[in-house]
């Protein structure tokens, strides 16, 4: 409308354009430049065969007749409705956009096309829900979907509702996903105990079988898995060392009996994939009484593995039992890490319905090859290395699980078969070593100056103290001793280091 007014100063030029674009006034705009194109020619025809002034009056009032309000409605209820309406959200918006939009202060006639951009979406809605034609049907439902986004004559932007809830929905889950990995991947937990490094790791390897075997090459066992499995869990300074024993039950009364003291069996309720329970009974170790009947089989000796006082080796126990029928620790594990020894159960069947399931399926365990299970659990002895699904619960003061991060192909993972630890893992058990150093030489630095703190310069303690000078300067010698190998393990941390500074 407004650049048919423009054209009005020009006759020839408004009529061509008039004539070359009749399909840029869809709608109400056809009618209303029709009758301008009428009264234009009107005014034309009277200039050229002379009539007069009133003659022009008489064919105003014919033409504004023929074009009266009554047909305008008429036009409006035809086919074109819809396209009337379209076309006004078109002007709307070219004059939104150049005149409301990001501006300071909004103008009053932003305000009221505002309001009557609301009804125009009432009336569309009518359209789309009313017995119109298919195609004015589909042309409302474009424009309703085309208007949901819009705000175009308000200060402060509004986004749809079903964009505000999946932006919402996204950024929650992008935030527990950070906090899990910094809870699983960055900080993983640990074993509840202090870990310290060990030059040297001696693994003592203790084979209990039912009856007696001459050879070790005998054994249902594959030694050499079993030994580079066990490596995985050195840092690069550190030394193996394995030693091999065969113990029978037939011929060890003692450890006969431990072993028989310690056996059991329950029923252990399964749950199964489709959500129902079944009852199976299943037989085990109970791991604390076997710990006991071992620790008494050891009291002329000092156990193998507890930790010394010297830090140049560590001697880890692992005794591994043979068994003909499937056999179990605690009703649900292969192998599991004691205060002072590693204990794996081996038994001769090959696919054992676990309780854990992935996909709708249970997890299968080879009962004959329990290496992934003792790597684990000696990893947890020797470091306190945990799996990456375990967390510490602070609202419940106990552990929790999260299957999410039980991932990659470790002895960890309980979906893989996998039997050596990752670089990664490695990166956790140094992290474990330094955290130990430093907490232990905080606790020396702190005791000696509380002694040093209680203590009076004088010439008389000066003598106590060149009598205890030895001590003390062993005591600082393994304190920077501490800091220098703390260190060593800090640059050994590649993946933790590059996952901070980018590399």
């Amino acid at each position: 409308m407004l650049n048919a007014l423009q054209i009005y100063g020009s006759a020839e030029t408004g009529l061509l354009l008039l004539i070359l674009l009749p399909d840029h006034f869809p709608g109400a705009l056809l009618s209303v430049g029709m009758v301008f194109v009428q009264n234009l020619l009107c005014q034309m025809w009277q200039k050229l065969l002379g009539l007069s002034q009133k003659s022009q009056r008489k064919r105003l009032k014919k033409v504004y007749k023929i074009q009266s309000e009554k047909d305008f409605l008429l036009l409006a209820r035809d086919y074109h409705a819809v396209d009337i309406l379209l076309a006004e959200i078109d002007v709307y918006e070219l004059f939104a956009f150049k005149h409301c939009m990001k501006r300071r202060v909004q103008l009053a006639l932003c305000k009221e096309l505002d309001q009557r951009m609301h009804e125009l979406k009432n009336e569309l809605e009518g359209y789309n829900s009313g017995d119109s034609e298919e195609i004015n049907k589909k042309k409302a439902l474009d424009a309703l979907k085309r208007m949901e986004n819009w705000n175009l004559f308000k200060d402060t932007s509004e986004e749809h509702h079903s964009y505000t809830v999946a932006r919402d929905s996204f950024l929650a889950h992008l935030g527990s996903t950070l906090w899990g990995s910094m809870r699983h991947v960055v900080a993983p937990s640990v074993s509840h105990r202090a870990y310290h490094y060990y030059e040297k790791l001696s693994f003592q390897l203790y084979f209990v079988t039912q009856e007696k075997v001459r050879t070790i090459k005998q054994l249902p066992i594959n030694v050499k898995s079993i030994r580079d499995g066990l490596s995985s869990l050195l840092l690069p300074s550190q030394k193996s060392m394995f030693t091999q024993h065969m113990l029978s039950l037939s011929e060890e009364p003692a450890l006969m009996m431990a072993f028989s003291m310690a056996r059991r069996a329950a029923a252990v309720p399964l749950l199964l994939v489709n959500g129902t329970y079944r009852s199976t009974v299943r037989t085990y170790l109970d791991s604390a009484i076997l710990q006991h009947q071992l620790q008494k089989l050891s009291e002329q000796t000092a156990l193998k593995g507890e930790h010394t006082n010297h830090r140049s080796t560590l001697e880890v126990p692992v005794f591994w039992f043979i068994h003909g029928e499937p056999l179990l620790l605690d009703k649900h594990y292969q192998a599991k890490a004691l205060s002072n020894m590693v204990v794996v159960v081996q038994s001769d069947v090959d696919s054992w319905e676990s309780h854990i399931q992935c996909n709708g399926r249970s997890i299968l365990w080879d009962l004959r090859k329990p290496v992934k299970a003792a790597i684990a659990a000696s990893a947890e002895y020797v470091s306190g290395l945990l799996p990456s699904h375990l967390a510490y619960s602070s609202a419940h003061e106990t552990a929790s699980e999260d299957w999410t991060w039980s991932v990659g192909c470790n002895p960890l993972s309980i979906s893989s078969k996998g039997w050596q630890l990752s670089e990664f893992q490695q990166d956790v058990i140094a992290r474990n070593y330094i955290i130990t150093g430093v907490e232990e030489s905080i606790r020396v630095v702190n005791s000696a100056i509380q002694r040093l703190v209680t203590e009076r310069t004088s010439e008389q303690g000066f003598k106590i103290f060149k009598t205890k000078e030895s001590v003390m300067v062993e005591k600082y010698n393994s304190v920077v001793n501490m800091w220098r190998r703390v260190s060593c393990w800090r640059i050994c941390l590649f993946y933790l280091f590059y996952f901070w500074y980018g590399g």
